[in-house]
């Protein structure tokens, strides 16, 4: 029978990969050719491939319509757009099971004594009745030199840390931005959307794309600026939509979007490697001068 395990710390199954890693036996590693080849001109080396995830179930927490959103019969401007309060618990949800999976793959990174995870891949899968598992996992790396203040994570690949190192920046944390909202359609929406209204932009739909899409960027900007990020690479920006029905003849219009990127800390630049001095011979054209 599999030990009993509480939530906290690392799963049993991580502590035996750790406790494998310990008595000295073989490293895995996600690394590409070309990522191991890039981060092999650092101070960083491999350790140990880890992972990091979580099980747990994901609703529409208190929905029960309208969307409050658009201009009415009239179809007249919608004011400023926000998530109703009953989707931020599906929100969180999201955040949580993104969060839990990197903060234990990095606790199973510190366990091997790793400075960082590179190249993290980062997924939410379903898995049916509503539950979805969240999966971090990447290349955990020790620094040969003075380590970073904590472990970073990044989803760049070995090369690209490399040349951010050369350009004097250091990833210092994965991080994301989810947002949801939600707009009724309404009359103009409607006429607009309809199988005959030709190639038209549906103002509606625009509104509600750039609204969840700008507060989705708010949240990441969040992100960036608690990790104590001085920039950021946005690495995935998407945007998906899908209608319900809460009532006869009412349709809303719910979206959701994510970003996706990398909290990036300003380090000491490398010293440049001085090549050596070109041997440079005349040369003498044949027959000698004109």
């Amino acid at each position: 029978m599999s030990e009993q395990w509480d939530g906290r710390g690392l799963p049993p199954v991580a502590a035996e990969r750790v406790r494998r890693a310990a008595a000295g036996g073989p490293w895995t590693s996600m690394l590409s050719v070309p990522s191991a080849a890039g981060l092999a001109t650092t101070q960083y080396e491999p350790v140990g491939e880890v992972m990091g995830s979580i099980v747990q179930n994901v609703g529409w927490s208190g929905y029960g319509g309208c969307g409050g959103f658009g201009g009415g019969i009239l179809g007249g401007v919608a004011g400023p757009m926000a998530p109703l309060p009953a989707f931020r618990p599906y929100v969180e949800a999201l955040e949580r099971g993104y969060g839990t999976a990197l903060h234990r793959m990095r606790l199973e990174a510190e366990a091997i004594g790793a400075d960082g995870v590179v190249g993290v891949i980062l997924t939410a899968d379903h898995l049916g009745q509503g539950s979805r598992e969240f999966v971090a996992l990447g290349t955990a790396v020790r620094s040969r030199a003075t380590p970073p203040p904590r472990p970073f994570t990044t989803s760049l690949a070995g090369q690209d840390v490399a040349k951010l190192l050369a350009a004097g920046w250091l990833p210092a944390e994965l991080v994301y931005g989810i947002a949801i909202s939600i707009r009724h359609d309404d009359w103009a929406t409607r006429r607009q959307a309809s199988w005959g209204a030709g190639n038209t932009e549906v103002t509606g739909y625009t509104q509600l794309a750039t609204a969840v899409r700008a507060d989705a960027r708010r949240r990441f900007g969040e992100q960036v600026a608690g990790a104590g990020g001085q920039g950021a690479i946005v690495s995935s920006l998407g945007v998906r939509m899908w209608h319900v029905e809460p009532a006869e003849n009412h349709r809303d219009h719910v979206a959701e979007a994510t970003v996706f990127g990398d909290a990036l800390v300003a380090v000491e630049r490398p010293a440049p490697r001085v090549a050596a001095p070109l041997t440079v011979m005349p040369l003498r054209p044949r027959g000698g001068l004109s």
